[in-house]
């Protein structure tokens, strides 16, 4: 999903960034709001974090012949939403693309937008949707860490897209997204199931602090609250 440095036209870099960058520094002031609210919630934040850079440098060959990855970013969404992730996919996207050769710096800012942005926007949109309807959490985060992870390679082919029209905008999209949104699905299914272990693990062990945070059903917090 990362754009290689240099891919991109240098209007398409730039419109990235201004897009960008906005949702970065409101995730920023998000951060600040949640560690003076919920100090405990640090250690959730960096786990986050850590699981995104992880999971986002597996490259792994797809039969298409591209080459993919699991994006980790449902489970910072879910957790602390859109904004927050997008300062985490910042970080990442930044070392991943200075130590490891793995998307590049004019391209940064249209990878923050895929996995930062429209990835975590989704998941976190499922994610409240579905604890809203008093579903399980642990079904509601497999489909916030799936959707997640697959529309950011559905906003990847949209950008690629809109970068190389080519013969048209809507037969770029088809190729594009049969490359990447198609081949992506078995990788989403398995990183949907990876967050359910951790998820599980965090209700059991920081059942509290989930609660505190509003990320439990009304049932599951009728649960802990008789605990």
């Amino acid at each position: 999903m990362h754009v290689m440095e240099g891919f991109l036209p240098p209007i398409w870099c730039a419109v990235w960034y201004i897009i960008s960058i906005p949702v970065v520094i409101y995730g920023v002031y998000q951060i600040r709001k949640v560690s003076e609210d919920v100090p405990e919630s640090k250690a959730l934040l960096a786990v986050s974090g850590a699981f995104m850079f992880i999971l986002s440098s597996l490259k792994l060959p797809s039969v298409t012949g591209s080459c993919s990855h699991p994006t980790g970013n449902g489970l910072g969404a879910a957790i602390f939403g859109p904004a927050v992730t997008a300062v985490l996919a910042t970080i990442v996207l930044l070392f991943q693309a200075i130590l490891l050769a793995h998307g590049g710096l004019t391209t940064l800012g249209a990878n923050i937008f895929s996995m930062g942005i429209v990835g975590p926007v989704v998941a976190w949109i499922v994610y409240k949707g579905l604890i809203k309807s008093n579903v399980s959490s642990l079904i509601a985060i497999f489909f916030a860490a799936f959707l997640g992870d697959l529309l950011t390679y559905v906003a990847t082919a949209f950008q690629l897209s809109l970068a190389f029209p080519l013969p048209t905008f809507g037969q770029a999209l088809v190729n594009f997204l049969t490359i990447f949104a198609i081949t992506q699905i078995p990788l989403a299914v398995a990183e949907g199931i990876l967050t359910v272990i951790i998820w599980d693990r965090l209700k059991v062990y920081k059942p509290k602090l989930l609660e505190r945070l509003d990320l439990l059903s009304k049932k599951e917090d009728a649960e802990v609250d008789g605990q």
